[in-house]
């Protein structure tokens, strides 16, 4: 009698591009776990009971996307320090009657740059662009890293304050915030992590910021030669990324948290990257 594999799923909508399912699928084979990992499409409004309906049904653990991190936030009966400060969830474990909560995008976008892309952040100057969830989710991994300097720009000054106000209660770093007209100097590490890029547009920044030996990372993946990514390379730049390897990285914290073994992440990433086509 075979046991039945654990069942794992991605929730967002729409969902039907997620490379989540490749991703475990990889990992699963590689390291001998027997689990099932799929996509579910959420049903908007209905999450809360969506997801009652998946643990009666024997649901292990989730990853969340859009749009429901907030929600998951809410579900949970157990919040990490990096959920609680990102203020959302991308990974749930369920046990018993619990719901314990995880958000891995932060340390999992660390990960990526120091890695994979061999770029440690520790004394070096560090802008992350933007004052949504995803920025939010990455301060205080960012923080200790020990930058010397770590800098929130945003087209609203106040809303980059208020994220900066916030880390400077968990952290010592040298933090600042700064609207993007103010943005003066170069940086060593550069990260777009507003939604500009969806939209067809880059951040409205100097190109001072971009040093010829800056690494310049999109969050966004999959979408080729940006224009956030177009414009640093006008300005010089050189090292460019997207975040296919933010997107591997966090999986393999979720998958480590879920099944207590840690993948290797270079085989996923080296699947699921795509060359970016500046012509």
């Amino acid at each position: 009698m075979t046991t039945a594999p654990d069942r794992y799923a991605v929730i967002g909508n729409p969902i039907v591009q997620s490379k989540s399912p490749i991703i475990h699928g990889l990992f699963a084979a590689a390291t001998g776990q027997q689990m099932e990992y799929t996509k579910v499409e959420g049903r908007i409004g209905e999450f809360a009971k969506q997801l009652d309906e998946l643990r009666a049904g024997g649901m292990r653990g989730m990853n969340v996307t859009a749009p429901f991190k907030l929600e998951a936030f809410a579900y949970a009966t157990h919040l990490s320090e990096s959920a609680k400060l990102a203020g959302a969830v991308n990974a749930l474990k369920f046990e018993g009657g619990e719901v314990h909560a995880q958000n891995f995008d932060g340390v999992g976008l660390v990960n990526d740059i120091e890695r994979n892309q061999k770029t440690p952040m520790r004394g070096k100057r560090v802008l992350l662009l933007g004052a949504g969830g995803a920025v939010r989710g990455a301060l205080l991994p960012f923080a200790r890293s020990e930058p010397a300097v770590l800098v929130v720009a945003n087209r609203t000054l106040a809303k980059a304050e208020e994220l900066v106000s916030m880390l400077r209660t968990q952290s010592s770093v040298n933090v600042q915030a700064c609207s993007y007209e103010d943005l003066s100097e170069p940086f060593d590490v550069i990260v777009n992590g507003t939604s500009a890029s969806l939209f067809g547009e880059a951040p409205p920044i100097p190109t001072a910021v971009y040093s010829p030996s800056a690494l310049v990372y999109e969050m966004a993946y999959g979408k080729g030669a940006t224009p956030f990514l177009r414009q640093a390379k006008a300005a010089g730049a050189t090292r460019l990324v997207d975040g296919v390897g933010m997107l591997v990285e966090q999986a393999a914290l979720a998958f480590e948290w879920w099944r207590g073994v840690r993948p290797s992440t270079e085989q996923a990433i080296a699947q699921l990257a795509i060359p970016i086509d500046f012509s």
